[in-house]
């Protein structure tokens, strides 16, 4: 157990890290989209490219906020508990999440699969067979924007994101659950 937590809060640590900048490639966006308005033809590839990195830097800072507990919690009762009674609450909050995020994961790969151009009912495996090369991918799914990029990439990011966010909610149940057995994890 405790291997599996260090493992996943060092991954998510580090995409955290890394994903924080990302804030400062947005920046660039709605700069130049900004510049281009102002001093030349509008740039059609900023609104949605700065909702993109925006995407991703949400989903696959989560993990990274779960981890660091800089998300938003009502203190009212709960900052008067004990060590115990709070591992106690997390607990069962976590397990609701769990399910939350593989409602929300499976969605994401049905979202994906389909915008690879898959309309079955396996969206697990089509995704496994375009990465082992044994499917084929279909007509691909554009925005309807001017710009029409590929929604795939971004879709895939939710996926990677969801992903991460499960196995830190994973790694703050065990945790908890060592809390309750009296043991403490740095």
């Amino acid at each position: 157990m405790r291997g599996y937590i260090r493992f996943v809060d060092a991954v998510n640590y580090r995409v955290g890290r890394m994903v924080m900048y990302g804030i400062f490639v947005l920046m660039g966006i709605l700069l130049w989209s900004s510049i281009s308005k102002t001093f030349f033809l509008p740039s059609l590839w900023t609104l949605e490219m700065a909702q993109f990195v925006m995407v991703a830097y949400y989903i696959l800072g989560g993990p990274y906020s779960i981890q660091m507990g800089s998300n938003v919690r009502m203190d009212l009762l709960y900052g008067e508990w004990s060590t115990r009674k709070k591992a106690q609450f997390d607990v069962l909050t976590v397990l609701f999440l769990i399910f939350y995020l593989c409602v929300l994961l499976y969605g994401a790969v049905s979202s994906t699969a389909y915008s690879l151009g898959y309309w079955g009912s396996e969206p697990f495996s089509f995704l496994g067979g375009v990465v082992i090369g044994t499917e084929e991918v279909g007509r691909m799914e554009r925005s309807s924007s001017a710009w029409r990029p590929y929604l795939w990439p971004v879709k895939s990011v939710m996926i990677l994101g969801m992903f991460l966010m499960l196995l830190q909610c994973i790694s703050e149940l065990m945790k908890d659950v060592l809390r309750l057995r009296g043991e403490e994890f740095a």
